[in-house]
Parts: structure tokens; sequence; C-alpha cells
């Protein structure tokens, strides 16, 4: 016999393979409930995203939601707050960049490039976790009159920037927009 001959299938060949199939259809269909109870529920699907009202949000006032587990800090900066914070000078901050969602990865770490953009400057919204240890930061407090995280002494300035302490980051700016002038949409 040479390489080039080829068997014919046999009987047996033919049932080795069917049964080989049939397996592997029962097994994808063993295993599909198991696949599909891993997707997120409609809940955790609705969390992606919230609309939040910032109409009673007083000049100076803050508002905490909650998205996606974690705290939201929504604040309506003074026009001092956002003066204190423009005039930052850039080579002072621990972290340059902006982390902010909406902006490339490296936008440095302005007071607008923080804020809710042109128009909307006196807008923050950051996720309110600490970027040292996950702590979740008090407002309105701290060296730079921001948010100050008293686990570790982690000091932010109005613009969530970090400025003083062990963290390494400046606090995350999450996805969001206004949909109305007052409703933010985040996530």
């Amino acid at each position: 016999m040479s390489a080039h001959d080829t068997a014919e299938p046999t009987r047996r060949d033919f049932l080795y393979i069917a049964t080989g199939m049939a397996g592997v259809v029962g097994a994808g269909g063993l295993a599909w409930p198991f696949i599909d109870q891993m997707r997120p529920d409609a809940s955790t699907l609705a969390a992606a995203s919230i609309e939040v009202d910032v109409s009673s949000v007083q000049e100076g006032g803050s508002l905490t939601v909650k998205w996606r587990g974690k705290p939201v800090f929504i604040r309506n900066r003074t026009a001092k707050e956002i003066e204190e914070a423009k005039s930052t000078n850039m080579a002072d901050l621990k972290d340059p960049l902006a982390r902010n969602a909406n902006l490339a990865a490296d936008t440095p770490a302005t007071d607008l490039a923080r804020s809710a953009g042109e128009g909307k400057e006196n807008w923050m919204v950051m996720i309110g976790v600490c970027t040292h240890l996950g702590c979740v930061p008090l407002g309105e407090a701290g060296i730079f009159g921001g948010w100050f995280c008293p686990c570790h002494g982690s000091h932010y300035d109005t613009a969530g920037r970090i400025r003083s302490g062990p963290a390494p980051e400046n606090m995350a700016v999450p996805q969001f927009s206004f949909v109305s002038d007052t409703v933010v949409k985040i996530g």
C-alpha cells in the first residue's frame, strides 16, 4: 500500500464520527445554561448609565450618586474655586494627566480638562474614590479645599487633582455629558 492509497471508510468510522459529533452537541447543550447565566442581568445593564438631575445643586454645593457600585461626586464649584484651580502651576501637580474618560489619555490636567468643559467649567463630575487605596475622600476639605482622604492623608484640589499625600493619580472623571442644562448622564 502506498501513501496515495486511501482506505474506504467503514461503518465503524462513521459511527465514531457520529458519536463524537453527538457528544460535542450534547456538551454544548449542557454548557450553554452555565455560560448564559454569566451575562449581566437587566438591572446591571440599566446601571451602565444613569441620569442625574443637578438643578437643586446650588453654587458651592455637591451631590454624591452611586454609579456602577462607586460614589460619583458632582460639584457645582464657586468662581473662587475655579480661579484657584486655573491658577495652579502645572509643574506643582503630582499627576500631569487629566484622567478624563471624555478626552484623550494624554490630555494635560488643566482645570478645563478636568471640568465639564467650555461653558460648564463650574461642574465637576468625578469617581469619588481615592487613587491610593480606594477610600472615599471627604469633600470641601484638606489643604487645597477640594477633597481629603483621612485614611492616608491624600489632598486633592477643587479640580480633583492629587496635590499632596500618597495617592499616585488624580481622581478619575467618568464618561459623562449634559443631556440638558440640569441633567447629566453618567456612563
